[in-house]
């Protein structure tokens, strides 16, 4: 049978035998019919607290928090019905849109019309955060576990701040959207530094799904609630990337509500570990380099056996990419155990090494090849790496290996839905 992959913005078509084949895909759930009266609904009647209107008065400065380029949140929906509601109470030169970029690159202007749309970037001033710019962070104190807390200046110093975002499954972080909209996401260096070392990520709670117990996400929670959030919405999109449903309010409550939500459409139970597991990271933009697509690669593990073998189809037309030291960090060790050993001995981890760290873990207990258009044999395998031109022979070959039981488990969506084996069992590795 033919299963078609989430790949670039094209597609790719493979052949797998339906009889030793389970595809996990997202539950179909139709995008609302209107999906600006939707967000207006959440804005309006919100999980928790007031609607967005009465917590706002004349006079005051807004910073609204939204999701940088490499996300697909729907910014050209969420901040204009965010604005919508702010209209007649504050003036638009009161109000800046902060890109939370984390410790990603800013989006460049074309990038930010196409982002937010032409009316809100010339009626709204738009800033990307820079995480490395201490002139633009402000000392927030100690929160969580001992994560020393900067944070944004603009979004510290406005009247009401606003959080918007997207909620799914999050590879370490249990979940996006919510207090991941102020930390990491307008934080400073040091504070995402912490909020990702090398002892929490290792944590096995540190995990798709869970976000109460995970090391990660505690953290971030607690930064969150203590330094003050006005108001917070985030969506839950189908595999078409539409609004499913908006939920607005009191950040916790809210972001509880949306990750139940989320869990229901993007998370499926399995009975078994696979001996193959065809992934992808969802397509474009989610997989326009390597680095992003170490989720989808997470995503298989979870239900591929040791020993396995994990194929991963993504575009990369960013390549690795290059900037940053990810591709550096990958190629400085001989083999993906040496490199995570090397990284759990360090005190302190990079940016790019916290995928890094996923990708070795997944690499030191079985066998990922690649599909991609951009990148070649020989620069993947310099991150330790095997590329294939054909999915489909392939799988076959790796089903005919293993034996006449062998079985494989597609994710034509990559992370949009994780599967995790049934009853928790050996779940944690």
């Amino acid at each position: 049978m033919k299963v078609r992959l989430a790949y670039g913005e094209t597609g790719l078509d493979i052949d797998v035998d339906p009889a030793v084949t389970t595809v996990v895909e997202p539950l179909h759930h139709p995008g609302a019919a209107d999906e600006s009266a939707v967000l207006r609904e959440a804005l309006r009647r919100p999980v928790a607290g007031p609607p967005l209107r009465e917590r706002v008065r004349p006079g005051q400065t807004v910073a609204i928090s939204a999701c940088d380029g490499t996300r697909p949140q729907p910014r050209h929906l969420m901040i204009p019905a965010v604005l919508a509601e702010l209209d007649g109470i504050v003036r638009p030169e009161d109000v800046v849109v902060l890109v939370a970029t984390g410790t990603h690159r800013g989006n460049d202007p074309d990038e930010l019309r196409r982002m937010f749309g032409d009316e809100v970037v010339d009626r709204i001033r738009i800033v990307n955060h820079d995480a490395r710019d201490a002139t633009r962070l402000a000392w927030m104190g100690i929160w969580g576990d001992g994560v020393p807390v900067r944070l944004n200046r603009a979004w510290v110093e406005a009247d009401v701040r606003i959080t918007t975002g997207f909620v799914e499954p999050h590879f370490f972080a249990g979940f996006s959207g919510g207090p991941k909209l102020v930390a990491p996401g307008l934080a400073g260096l040091e504070t995402v530094l912490v909020l990702h070392d090398a002892e929490r990520i290792a944590d096995p709670r540190a995990t798709w799904g869970v976000t109460h117990g995970n090391p990660v996400h505690d953290d971030v929670r607690a930064i969150a609630e203590g330094t003050g959030v006005d108001f917070a919405l985030d969506v839950v999109l189908n595999r078409e990337q539409r609004i499913v449903a908006a939920f607005g309010g009191d950040l916790l409550p809210m972001h509880a509500a949306a990750t139940a939500a989320a869990r229901r459409i993007a998370m499926c139970p399995v009975d078994q570990r696979f001996d193959v597991v065809v992934t992808t990271n969802a397509g474009h933009p989610l997989d326009q380099n390597l680095y992003q697509s170490v989720k989808g690669m997470s995503a298989a593990h979870t239900v591929v056996r040791p020993g396995g073998l994990i194929v991963c189809a993504a575009e990369c037309r960013d390549g690795f990419p290059d900037h940053g030291s990810y591709r550096e960090v990958l190629a400085s060790a001989p083999s993906p155990q040496a490199l995570l050993a090397d990284i759990r001995a360090r005190s302190q981890t990079v940016p790019d090494q916290w995928q890094v760290q996923v990708q070795a873990r997944i690499q030191a207990s079985c066998r990922v090849v690649m599909h991609t258009s951009h990148l070649s044999d020989a620069e993947l395998a310099t991150a330790h790496l095997e590329q294939t031109a054909d999915i489909s022979a392939t799988v076959a070959e790796a089903l005919a290996a293993a034996g006449p039981d062998a079985r494989v488990c597609v994710l034509p969506e990559g992370p949009m839905t994780i599967p995790y084996l049934r009853n928790g069992a050996d779940t944690a590795r």
